[in-house]
């Protein structure tokens, strides 16, 4: 048998070429995503960066937690609190007290690096920073920078004013910092969440327990940070961790991609090869070969191919995944610092899952193999007959109404589900498996009407071309299988993004009715005085300020749920000047007491108290006043300013009086916040500019779970063409023997590779349609102004690429089989 498995691989290598080069590159795809996957489970341990040097930090709490039945609860407070008088009082008893205090600080003119922080003098010592030229600030107007891009003497314009460079000190890499002198630094940011401690640790973490023992006020989530944890003082300490979890997202939904079409196409390839060779099997049969020896010989082959190309695969990805790695760190979607790892696993991981599907791919056609009559042998006719089996019907009709009972259930239990990244990027894989599946018995319809009209123009192609494609129902539905894959990925994926962006781009529109946002830099806000000023502008008939904030509710007992929340001053200007998706409720009646809610929350009936925690962890007992619409997510909390205490203002809606000059407007708005650096935008204006389209790095990660897909099925339908073609050899050389010249014979072959291509397009594009109509409904269901966005340039695209790729992967074989003698060529078996 091993001798007969040797021989068959040496006689049909261009089939076993490419079973090899299908699995060997999808095992290098599972590879190069699984080593990406793995390096991004783990975040390096950081030291600390600003208070490498300080003895001790305390920080105010900045982290909310909640007992449960099921263990405590934490989530990170969206107002950290400051650390109480008292407790820094009793720490002054042991040392230098010093607080620290950051700020956003935007050079103006494009000289500089054009976004600072700004810090007190007195912290500097802490990280260490030393004078390199210079001296330290004395006076408001005096600064310290970073780096060399200013020099003392020098005068930087700010949008916290023009200030003299009077020192430099040397940067450390982690950020661009100018120091103002304490006292300037606390005018322009009041609030300290964390102060620098010369004393012993000990000490500290005593006077701390003692002032929760004499129960202080707000001293319990007060925090003693030392060694490495001083890097919870620095600026935004968890965005390793954050920035990993969104490349584990990331390369989870790829490897999620690649495995799908890894093994959708593996599977339809090796059965394929097998489809070819009944004839081969028939003689075999004839010759006294048993089933059960065909089937071993079937798995022998697939066994052999696969641990080759599974071994293969595992060494090109991985020289293949470094690039992946520099180019995600290139595109922004991941730190400077990440890496790949040590990891062995994804090896293991993509050998196994490549070998089990070559095996898997021929067990279905391998039984198919031993039922093989030995009559069959003799037949010259090449119309398939019996290409869809019980099995296939059950597998394909049972992943369709898989696909078809889930959509619908999620459309009555939680249509905002639908709307999820992960969802709507699974859902349409069994779709394709189940189109690919029945494909069969599509194809020959499908392709009898696109050739319809070129069966009744003068000449033979298109009868040949409509008779060809119809009588080979394997071929052309293993042939159609990767270009149904490419165009449903790409309508589905493109689509369901495009959708999504469309969706949420009408609702910021739908809410925003305000003629003027003014907006506060990132970071930052505006003071009270900026706000009356705003207030002052002739015109300007009513403003809304806001604040960000965020509400933390306990739903099921043990699910501590986070929802940003806006603080809004006055409830009247908020109606007056966005119009909000209000299911049930009035916002106006909204006030210190209640909250605004939306329909995901556990509780959502209007008039009814729920149990929250404000953006800085205390608890509040609020009424619900009114119940917005859940739409795409983007619906968040409302509560009144009261309950976001400390939270500062960083947008204002403005509503225009009646007959006022809106270019008058936006003139004194602009002056009222140019101390401020705020920027006003008309409604329009902040609209777009608020719409997620924009987002590159959510473009960049979608091209590439797109694009690593897509490269995969493209050089697939290459690889099946190749095997097609050249199992048809003595087809064209019958042509030949006909009367056919060699031109004529390759217009046919091309044609009948676009008709082919076109056939797997449709379908593709009804899978898409089908996955995005599904969208579509969730939406609707969630009352959200949008319609299904089919991208029709790049599933045009997408068809061209493989119609393209189709003709030459066909044309090229045929042309090269041509050369041989017709006579010679037609007593051959492919």
């Amino acid at each position: 048998m091993l001798t007969l498995t040797l021989c068959t691989l040496r006689a049909r290598w261009v089939t076993f070429v490419g079973s090899f080069v299908a699995l060997a590159l999808g095992v290098a795809l599972l590879t190069v995503t699984g080593l990406a996957l793995a390096a991004s489970l783990d975040a390096p341990d950081r030291a600390p960066e600003r208070f490498a040097a300080a003895p001790v930090v305390v920080r105010g709490q900045d982290t909310l937690r909640v007992p449960t039945p099921a263990g405590e609860r934490t989530q990170r407070l969206a107002l950290p609190r400051a650390v109480p008088g008292a407790v820094l009082a009793r720490l002054e008893r042991l040392g230098t007290v010093v607080a620290d205090r950051s700020f956003p600080v935007r050079v103006r003119g494009g000289h500089g690096p054009g976004e600072l922080v700004g810090h007190p003098w007195s912290t500097a010592a802490f990280a260490p920073y030393r004078i390199d030229t210079g001296r330290a600030p004395r006076t408001a107007g005096e600064v310290v920078v970073t780096g060399g891009w200013a020099a003392p003497g020098e005068r930087v314009r700010t949008d916290r004013g023009t200030l003299r460079v009077v020192g430099t000190v040397p940067g450390l890499g982690f950020e661009d910092a100018v120091f103002f002198t304490d006292a300037r630094a606390a005018e322009l940011a009041p609030l300290s969440v964390q102060s620098a401690v010369d004393a012993e640790a000990s000490a500290v973490r005593k006077a701390v327990r003692d002032a929760v023992r004499d129960s202080v006020p707000g001293s319990a989530g007060v925090r003693v940070l030392t060694g490495d944890e001083r890097r919870y003082a620095d600026a935004d300490p968890d965005r390793d961790a954050e920035a990993l979890t969104a490349l584990n997202a990331l390369f989870g939904t790829a490897g999620g991609v690649t495995a799908f079409v890894s093994v959708f196409v593996v599977a339809s390839t090796f059965a394929f090869a097998v489809a070819q060779r009944r004839r081969e099997f028939g003689l075999l049969r004839t010759a006294g070969a048993t089933p059960g020896q065909l089937r071993r010989t079937v798995v022998a082959e697939a066994a052999l191919i696969g641990v080759l190309a599974s071994g293969t695969g595992c060494v090109l990805g991985a020289y293949g995944a470094p690039p992946l790695v520099r180019w995600v760190v290139d595109e922004g979607l991941a730190p400077a610092w990440f890496t790949l790892g040590d990891h062995t696993w994804p090896f293991h991981l993509a050998f196994w899952t490549g070998l089990l599907t070559a095996l898997c791919g021929v067990v279905a056609a391998s039984w198919r193999a031993g039922r093989t009559a030995p009559a069959e042998a003799l037949r010259e006719a090449s119309v398939d007959a019996g290409a869809m089996t019980r099995g296939r019907w059950l597998s394909g009709l049972g992943l369709g109404l898989t696909a078809l009972v889930t959509l619908g259930l999620a459309l009555v239990d939680d249509p905002g589900d639908l709307l999820h990244r992960k969802t709507y990027v699974t859902r349409p894989m069994p779709l394709i498996a189940a189109a690919a599946l029945l494909a069969p018995v599509v194809v020959r319809p499908l392709t009898r009407l696109l050739t319809w009209l070129p069966a009744r123009l003068p000449g033979a192609t298109g009868l040949l071309v409509r008779e060809n494609a119809a009588a080979g129902v394997r071929r052309t539905a293993a042939v159609a299988a990767p270009v149904l894959a490419t165009v449903a990925l790409t309508g589905s994926l493109l689509g369901a993004v495009a959708t999504l962006d469309g969706a949420r781009a009408a609702e910021t529109r739908e809410r925003t009715t305000a003629d003027f946002v003014v907006a506060a830099p990132a970071g930052s806000g505006f003071d009270a005085a900026a706000v009356e000023r705003l207030r002052a502008v002739p015109g300007a008939a009513r403003i809304s300020p806001s604040a960000s904030s965020a509400v933390y509710v306990l739903e099921d007992g043990v699910a501590l749920i986070r929802s940003d929340a806006r603080a809004v001053a006055d409830p009247g200007a908020l109606a007056a000047t966005a119009r909000l998706p209000v299911a049930r409720g009035r916002v106006t009646d909204l006030d210190d007491h209640s909250v605004v809610v939306n329909e995901e929350w556990e509780q959502h009936t209007v008039g009814r108290s729920v149990r929250v925690r404000l953006g800085d962890g205390t608890a509040r007992t609020l009424r619900i006043a009114a119940v917005l619409r859940t739409g795409t997510g983007d619906n968040g909390v409302y509560v009144t300013a009261a309950n976001a205490a400390g939270a500062p203002v960083d947008r204002v809606d403005v509503a225009l009086a009646d007959g006022a000059d809106a270019d008058a407007v936006a003139a004194g708005l602009r002056g009222a916040v140019a101390a401020s650096g705020g920027r006003v935008s008309s409604g329009d204006e902040w609209a777009a500019a608020a719409s997620p389209g924009s987002r590159g790095a959510t473009r960049a990660g979608l091209l590439l779970v797109l694009g690593i897909a897509l490269l995969y099925t493209g050089i697939s339908v290459v690889n099946t063409l190749v095997m097609a073609t050249s199992d048809r050899v003595r087809d064209l050389a019958v042509l030949r023997l006909a009367g056919a010249t060699d031109g004529q014979v390759l217009r046919l072959v091309a044609v009948e590779s676009l008709t082919v291509a076109a056939a797997g397009a449709l379908l593709g594009l009804l899978v898409a349609v089908l996955d995005l109509a599904g969208t579509g409904a969730a939406l609707r269901l969630l009352s959200v102004p949008a319609a299904p966005v089919v991208p029709w340039a790049a599933v045009g695209t997408a068809a061209g690429a493989c119609a393209v790729l189709a003709v030459i992967a066909s044309v090229v074989p045929a042309g090269l089989a041509l050369r041989r003698r017709a006579v010679g060529s037609a007593g051959l078996r492919g």
